[in-house]
């Protein structure tokens, strides 16, 4: 790192970028079962939303239509 050439008013503020502490935080709890499960349950959960919305929104995406399903208006036939 860089070092400031000009005095600083507060030394702290100039060090605290290179400020180490001795103090380990404390080791994460490990989860429970019940934990475990239940983000499993949420994470299927939202896959299954996200399939079903995509294999109910594929009809209305697709480019074909058959002759069958087209509607014609009756102001066109009557020409």
């Amino acid at each position: 790192m860089f070092r400031r050439r000009e005095p600083v008013p507060f030394a702290f503020i100039a060090e605290a970028d290179t400020f180490r502490s001795n103090v380990t935080p404390p080791p994460r709890e490990r989860a429970t079962a019940s934990q475990m499960v239940g983000r499993t349950l949420i994470g299927l959960t939202v896959v299954g939303g996200l399939v079903g919305a995509v294999i109910f929104g594929l009809p209305a995406l697709s480019a074909e239509q058959s002759p069958a399903t087209t509607q014609h208006s009756e102001a066109s036939e009557n020409r």
